[in-house]
Formats: C-alpha cells, sequence, structure tokens
C-alpha cells in the first residue's frame, strides 16, 4: 500500500476537488441535504465546496500537505451531519439510488475518506511525495 500512497494522494485531491467544484456548479442536491437546523445552507455548501477545493490543492504542494490533510479530516467531520440528514430522513437524491441500504453504507465511508486524509498528516518522503509545484521551486526552508 505505501509503494501506491502518493498515486492515492493524487486520486484523493483530484476527487476532493471535483467534488469541490460540484458544490458551485451544482450546489441543489448538497443543500437539500442540509440539517434543516443549520442557516444559510446555499452559503454553507459554497464554503464547504471552496474548502473541499483548497484542501485537494494543499495536498499537492508540499509545504502546507500536512496541515491540507488535518483540514479535510475536519471538514469531514463537519459535513457528517448532512450525510445523516440525508440516511436518516431518507432525502433521495437524483443519480443515487433511493435504498436505505445506500445511505447506512454511505456513513461509514465517511470514516474511510478520514482515514485516506489522516495517512497524509504524517511527514512524506520530500523526494517521492506528489507535487504541483516542482520540487526545486520549493524553498529549502519550507520543506
Amino acid at each position: 500500500m505505501h509503494k501506491h500512497k502518493e498515486l492515492l494522494r493524487v486520486i484523493l485531491a483530484v476527487s476532493i476537488i471535483v467534488v469541490g467544484v460540484t458544490h458551485f456548479v451544482i450546489p441543489e442536491p448538497y443543500v437539500k441535504i442540509m440539517p434543516p437546523q443549520l442557516p444559510y445552507p446555499l452559503e454553507l455548501v459554497y464554503l464547504s465546496g471552496f474548502y473541499e477545493i483548497l484542501g485537494g490543492i494543499g495536498l499537492l504542494v508540499p509545504p502546507v500537505s500536512q496541515a491540507a490533510a488535518w483540514g479535510l479530516i475536519a471538514l469531514f467531520i463537519a459535513v457528517f451531519p448532512a450525510n445523516i440528514n440525508m440516511a436518516v430522513n431518507h432525502i433521495q437524491l437524483e443519480h443515487i439510488p433511493n435504498s436505505p441500504w445506500v445511505h447506512i453504507i454511505r456513513l461509514p465511508l465517511q470514516a474511510v475518506l478520514i482515514a485516506w486524509a489522516w495517512w497524509y498528516t504524517k511527514p512524506a518522503d520530500k523526494e517521492q511525495q506528489a507535487s504541483l509545484i516542482p520540487k526545486s521551486l520549493i524553498p529549502q526552508e519550507l520543506e
């Protein structure tokens, strides 16, 4: 698994960036699953989308990748109430099968995402770490 760690970093980063972008392109499904107790659901969807994009990019910037991983963990925890709301209230979304099993299975997947991000909270091999920035452009003091 460790030999694929950097490939999995890129997969997580790209996936979370794509999901973040969908918060802006099609926010309605995310608004629909927001717990009704929370104010400003659309604004919270945009905010979570922004932090998903930021966290995904951050995973690929070595000087901030550990902080980005911690931020994604916090984000995955923060959005969990929406997943619970969707499961408890059987909220149907387009393109997602309307089955209680789908809702129930979806909940533990949040733990998988948290564990996946947790993997990147540890220092990485700077020579092998996936990066959007060429390693030669990263100042030594930031490594």
